[in-house]
């Protein structure tokens, strides 16, 4: 009878193992949740020792397993890689748990005019970003650098060798793109930067040094830069890791 007992017992254990296929995807839910930026297949087929196929057929079963109305998280394609995020319909409540942690990330007027230039027109030089506005914008430029919104992409081959700028990683994760083919068309640009960088109202006042005076400086002549004392290495430039992106809210 013991004996019988214990083969019942063996049995259901067996039975309630996970599938090869089940570990593999539990795996993956470990790699996304620990990950600071989002995991690429790459890294994941990598740290697993599995074909890129089985990866992402192991990502795909976890997206789906998070797509039940009743998970407040998901997995999306951000980036390049995966990572987990809220859900739209509970990015408010996100919204006001992060606003009681630390202020949000805003920015002024003249800060979004410039971060839109260069999300639309990248890589692009500061003198060809005041053509464009008609203002000079060298401190605007150091605040998104500041804000890790854009990073450095080397120096165009022209006279003077002016530094080229590109959206960074942390601009993809907080407007929770996974590549600037998603961009929207610019009409849309503020609305889904208020929605993104997490404040009612999404404009800051300006601050020193990006108005005023500093708008007055139109640029008259073409490529030299001074700017290259904020980056004296274009590969340097650091990524900010953590999304706290209001309208795509990270787990």
């Amino acid at each position: 009878m013991t004996h019988m007992a214990d083969e019942i017992k063996t049995a259901a254990a067996e039975e309630s193992k996970p599938s090869p296929a089940e570990q593999i995807k539990a795996a993956v839910e470990a790699i996304v949740y620990a990950a600071d930026e989002p995991a690429t297949l790459d890294q994941i087929s990598n740290a697993l020792g599995v074909e890129k196929p089985t990866a992402r057929a192991a990502l795909d079963l976890l997206a789906a397993s998070y797509a039940a109305e009743d998970c407040g998280i998901e997995v999306r394609k951000v980036a390049g890689g995966w990572k987990f995020y809220t859900k739209p319909q509970h990015h408010d409540a996100v919204r006001k748990f992060i606003k009681s942690l630390q202020p949000p990330l805003r920015l002024t007027m003249p800060a979004l005019e410039t971060l839109a230039v260069v999300a639309y027109k990248q890589p692009v030089t500061v003198p060809e970003i005041n053509e464009i506005r008609g203002v000079h914008v060298g401190g605007v430029i150091k605040t998104l650098l500041e804000k890790r919104l854009i990073t450095t992409a080397g120096r165009k081959e022209v006279i003077g060798r002016p530094i080229l700028y590109r959206t960074s990683k942390q601009f993809m994760m907080r407007f929770g793109l996974s590549d600037l083919d998603e961009l929207p068309s610019l009409k849309e640009f503020e609305q889904l930067a208020q929605a993104a960088l997490g404040s009612d109202s999404g404009i800051a006042p300006s601050e020193p040094g990006e108005g005023g005076a500093e708008a007055a400086m139109i640029r008259e002549s073409g490529e030299n830069d001074d700017l290259g004392e904020l980056a004296e290495d274009p590969n340097e430039a650091p990524e900010q890791t953590r999304s706290a992106a209001a309208g795509s809210d990270p787990a």
